[in-house]
Protein backbone atom coordinates (compact mmCIF):
# COMPACT_ATOMS: atom_id res chain seq x y z
CA UNK A 1 0.00 0.00 0.00
CA UNK A 2 1.15 3.35 -0.78
CA UNK A 3 0.95 4.56 2.53
CA UNK A 4 2.94 2.35 4.22
CA UNK A 5 5.85 2.94 1.67
CA UNK A 6 5.50 6.91 2.35
CA UNK A 7 5.31 5.75 5.95
CA UNK A 8 8.65 3.85 5.63
CA UNK A 9 10.43 6.57 3.88
CA UNK A 10 8.92 8.96 6.72
CA UNK A 11 10.89 6.53 8.98
CA UNK A 12 14.52 6.95 7.09
CA UNK A 13 14.50 10.29 5.97
CA UNK A 14 16.93 11.96 8.02
CA UNK A 15 15.79 15.64 7.09
CA UNK A 16 13.67 17.82 8.84
CA UNK A 17 10.02 16.13 8.71
CA UNK A 18 6.75 16.33 11.02
CA UNK A 19 3.39 14.89 10.92
CA UNK A 20 0.62 17.55 10.41
CA UNK A 21 -2.41 15.67 11.85
CA UNK A 22 -4.18 12.38 10.88
CA UNK A 23 -7.06 10.76 8.42
CA UNK A 24 -10.34 10.24 9.16
CA UNK A 25 -9.21 6.64 10.39
CA UNK A 26 -6.03 7.87 12.31
CA UNK A 27 -3.66 7.31 9.57
CA UNK A 28 -0.64 9.81 9.74
CA UNK A 29 -0.11 12.93 7.18
CA UNK A 30 3.49 13.60 6.76
CA UNK A 31 5.38 15.93 5.73
CA UNK A 32 9.18 16.14 4.03
CA UNK A 33 11.47 19.40 4.62
CA UNK A 34 13.64 19.92 1.25
CA UNK A 35 15.77 22.80 0.93
CA UNK A 36 16.83 25.78 2.98
CA UNK A 37 15.15 26.21 6.13
CA UNK A 38 15.32 29.64 6.43
CA UNK A 39 13.61 32.14 4.21
CA UNK A 40 10.53 32.38 2.25
CA UNK A 41 9.08 28.29 1.84
CA UNK A 42 7.04 26.77 -0.34
CA UNK A 43 4.26 23.71 0.02
CA UNK A 44 3.95 21.16 -2.17
CA UNK A 45 1.05 18.36 -1.89
CA UNK A 46 0.11 15.53 -4.10
CA UNK A 47 -2.45 12.45 -4.27
CA UNK A 48 -5.31 14.82 -2.23
CA UNK A 49 -7.95 12.54 -4.73
CA UNK A 50 -7.29 8.58 -4.29
CA UNK A 51 -7.04 7.57 -7.24
CA UNK A 52 -4.12 9.53 -7.74
CA UNK A 53 -2.06 8.02 -5.04
CA UNK A 54 0.89 7.24 -7.76
CA UNK A 55 1.32 11.29 -6.86
CA UNK A 56 2.97 10.30 -3.78
CA UNK A 57 5.22 8.61 -5.47
CA UNK A 58 6.70 11.31 -7.33
CA UNK A 59 6.67 13.17 -4.11
CA UNK A 60 9.22 11.25 -2.85
CA UNK A 61 11.06 11.88 -6.03
CA UNK A 62 10.83 15.27 -5.41
CA UNK A 63 12.10 14.68 -2.37
CA UNK A 64 14.92 12.74 -3.17
CA UNK A 65 15.89 15.39 -5.77
CA UNK A 66 15.55 17.84 -3.38
CA UNK A 67 16.05 22.23 -4.52
CA UNK A 68 18.72 24.10 -5.62
CA UNK A 69 17.00 27.04 -4.38
CA UNK A 70 14.94 28.27 -1.55
CA UNK A 71 12.90 25.54 0.63
CA UNK A 72 9.78 24.04 1.75
CA UNK A 73 7.52 21.12 2.58
CA UNK A 74 6.64 18.45 0.40
CA UNK A 75 2.94 16.52 1.64
CA UNK A 76 3.08 13.46 -0.37
CA UNK A 77 -0.30 11.58 0.57
CA UNK A 78 -3.09 13.96 1.52
CA UNK A 79 -5.46 11.12 1.54
CA UNK A 80 -3.86 8.29 3.02
CA UNK A 81 -7.81 6.71 3.90
CA UNK A 82 -8.87 6.94 0.39
CA UNK A 83 -5.89 5.61 -1.11
CA UNK A 84 -6.26 2.34 0.12
CA UNK A 85 -10.01 2.30 -0.86
CA UNK A 86 -8.65 2.95 -4.59
CA UNK A 87 -5.41 0.64 -3.99
CA UNK A 88 -8.17 -2.37 -2.65
CA UNK A 89 -11.71 -2.13 -3.67
CA UNK A 90 -12.78 0.97 -5.38
CA UNK A 91 -9.93 1.94 -8.12
CA UNK A 92 -12.04 4.89 -9.29
CA UNK A 93 -12.33 6.69 -6.07
CA UNK A 94 -11.44 10.02 -5.30
CA UNK A 95 -12.98 10.85 -1.99
CA UNK A 96 -11.85 9.76 1.83
CA UNK A 97 -13.43 7.41 3.52
CA UNK A 98 -16.06 9.97 4.70
CA UNK A 99 -17.09 9.78 0.91
CA UNK A 100 -15.97 13.62 0.98
CA UNK A 101 -13.94 14.82 -2.16
CA UNK A 102 -11.08 16.73 -0.23
CA UNK A 103 -10.69 19.03 -2.93
CA UNK A 104 -13.95 20.03 -3.01
CA UNK A 105 -13.58 20.87 0.61
CA UNK A 106 -11.91 24.01 1.18
CA UNK A 107 -12.88 27.44 1.86
CA UNK A 108 -13.60 29.36 -1.81
CA UNK A 109 -16.63 29.69 -2.90
CA UNK A 110 -17.43 26.14 -1.32
CA UNK A 111 -20.61 24.26 -2.89
CA UNK A 112 -20.59 26.58 -6.13
CA UNK A 113 -18.73 24.16 -8.41
CA UNK A 114 -20.33 23.07 -11.06
CA UNK A 115 -20.56 19.12 -10.56
CA UNK A 116 -20.55 19.59 -6.48
CA UNK A 117 -22.86 17.34 -4.25
CA UNK A 118 -23.78 16.61 -1.22
CA UNK A 119 -24.28 13.05 -1.43
CA UNK A 120 -21.11 10.98 0.13
CA UNK A 121 -19.41 8.80 -2.68
CA UNK A 122 -16.28 8.38 -4.67
CA UNK A 123 -16.54 11.96 -6.09
CA UNK A 124 -17.78 15.56 -6.02
CA UNK A 125 -19.23 15.62 -2.78
CA UNK A 126 -18.48 18.77 -0.73
CA UNK A 127 -18.80 17.40 2.90
CA UNK A 128 -20.99 19.01 5.43
CA UNK A 129 -19.19 22.53 5.81
CA UNK A 130 -16.09 23.86 4.66
CA UNK A 131 -12.89 21.96 6.18
CA UNK A 132 -15.28 19.09 7.90
CA UNK A 133 -12.99 16.76 6.95
CA UNK A 134 -9.64 15.91 9.21
CA UNK A 135 -7.54 16.23 6.34
CA UNK A 136 -8.55 19.54 4.86
CA UNK A 137 -8.60 21.28 8.74
CA UNK A 138 -4.81 19.48 8.96
CA UNK A 139 -3.62 20.51 5.83
CA UNK A 140 -5.35 23.93 6.68
CA UNK A 141 -3.87 24.73 9.85
CA UNK A 142 -0.74 23.56 8.40
CA UNK A 143 -0.44 26.22 5.66
CA UNK A 144 -1.27 28.63 7.74
CA UNK A 145 0.95 27.84 9.81
CA UNK A 146 3.95 27.92 7.03
CA UNK A 147 2.40 31.22 5.62
CA UNK A 148 3.71 29.93 1.94
CA UNK A 149 4.88 32.08 -0.46
CA UNK A 150 3.20 30.00 -3.12
CA UNK A 151 1.58 26.02 -3.18
CA UNK A 152 1.87 23.50 -5.83
CA UNK A 153 -0.40 20.86 -5.73
CA UNK A 154 0.37 17.35 -8.34
CA UNK A 155 -2.60 15.70 -9.60
CA UNK A 156 -3.25 13.40 -12.19
CA UNK A 157 -4.07 13.62 -15.50
CA UNK A 158 -4.41 15.49 -18.64
CA UNK A 159 -1.43 17.18 -18.86
CA UNK A 160 -2.04 20.53 -18.19
CA UNK A 161 -1.72 23.05 -15.42
CA UNK A 162 -4.04 25.31 -14.13
CA UNK A 163 -3.39 29.04 -12.28
CA UNK A 164 -6.13 31.13 -11.95
CA UNK A 165 -9.35 31.23 -9.46
CA UNK A 166 -11.84 34.04 -9.80
CA UNK A 167 -9.94 36.32 -11.80
CA UNK A 168 -6.80 36.16 -9.66
CA UNK A 169 -3.47 34.23 -10.04
CA UNK A 170 0.00 34.70 -11.50
CA UNK A 171 0.62 33.07 -14.78
CA UNK A 172 4.40 33.52 -14.95
CA UNK A 173 4.51 30.40 -12.57
CA UNK A 174 2.29 28.56 -15.00
CA UNK A 175 4.66 29.32 -17.74
CA UNK A 176 7.61 28.37 -15.97
CA UNK A 177 5.86 25.05 -15.05
CA UNK A 178 4.99 24.75 -18.99
CA UNK A 179 8.69 25.12 -19.90
CA UNK A 180 9.31 22.55 -17.11
CA UNK A 181 7.20 20.21 -18.02
CA UNK A 182 5.49 20.62 -21.71
CA UNK A 183 2.15 20.77 -20.23
CA UNK A 184 -0.24 23.87 -21.71
CA UNK A 185 -1.55 26.10 -19.05
CA UNK A 186 -5.46 26.60 -18.64
CA UNK A 187 -8.16 28.37 -17.26
CA UNK A 188 -11.25 26.80 -16.04
CA UNK A 189 -14.73 27.43 -15.07
CA UNK A 190 -17.47 25.44 -12.79
CA UNK A 191 -15.00 24.16 -9.73
CA UNK A 192 -14.60 25.69 -6.45
CA UNK A 193 -13.94 24.53 -3.73
CA UNK A 194 -9.91 23.43 -3.92
CA UNK A 195 -7.32 23.87 -2.13
CA UNK A 196 -5.50 25.44 -5.19
CA UNK A 197 -8.85 28.44 -5.01
CA UNK A 198 -8.58 28.59 -1.54
CA UNK A 199 -4.43 29.15 -1.28
CA UNK A 200 -5.20 32.11 -4.37
CA UNK A 201 -8.52 33.59 -2.58
CA UNK A 202 -8.21 33.57 1.30
CA UNK A 203 -4.33 33.68 1.41
CA UNK A 204 -3.65 35.76 -1.82
CA UNK A 205 -0.56 33.72 -3.03
CA UNK A 206 -0.03 32.24 -6.42
CA UNK A 207 -0.55 28.71 -6.24
CA UNK A 208 -0.97 25.95 -9.43
CA UNK A 209 -2.38 22.51 -9.95
CA UNK A 210 -0.29 20.48 -12.21
CA UNK A 211 -1.92 17.46 -13.68
CA UNK A 212 0.34 14.86 -14.26
CA UNK A 213 0.38 12.63 -17.44
CA UNK A 214 -1.57 12.12 -20.38
CA UNK A 215 -5.05 12.13 -20.70
CA UNK A 216 -4.93 9.07 -22.71
CA UNK A 217 -4.31 7.31 -19.44
CA UNK A 218 -6.53 5.19 -17.55
CA UNK A 219 -6.90 5.84 -14.16
CA UNK A 220 -5.11 4.75 -11.54
CA UNK A 221 -1.74 5.16 -12.85
CA UNK A 222 0.43 2.68 -11.45
CA UNK A 223 3.36 3.35 -13.60
CA UNK A 224 5.26 6.36 -12.28
CA UNK A 225 7.58 6.71 -15.58
CA UNK A 226 3.91 8.04 -17.15
CA UNK A 227 4.51 11.14 -14.78
CA UNK A 228 8.57 11.31 -15.91
CA UNK A 229 7.61 14.76 -17.21
CA UNK A 230 7.07 16.36 -14.17
CA UNK A 231 10.04 14.85 -12.54
CA UNK A 232 12.25 18.17 -12.23
CA UNK A 233 9.07 20.16 -12.06
CA UNK A 234 9.47 21.25 -8.45
CA UNK A 235 13.18 21.93 -8.63
CA UNK A 236 12.91 23.49 -11.52
CA UNK A 237 10.39 25.54 -10.38
CA UNK A 238 11.45 26.81 -7.31
CA UNK A 239 14.57 27.72 -9.22
CA UNK A 240 13.53 30.37 -11.62
CA UNK A 241 10.12 31.36 -9.47
CA UNK A 242 10.98 33.95 -6.61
Amino acid sequence: MIFDEVKRFYQSYGGKKCIIGYSFHGREIFAFHIGSPVGRQFISTYAIHAREWITARLAIKHIKTGVRKGGGWVIPLVNPDGAEISQTVRPLWKANARGVDLNCNFDADWGSGRLNTKSRGGENCIGDYPFSEAETASLRDFTLKVRPFFTLSFHTKGEEIYWQYDGAGDRRGAEILASATGYKPKLICGSAGGYKDWCIKKLHIPAYTVECGSDSLAHPIKNLRSLKKCYKALKIFTEKYG
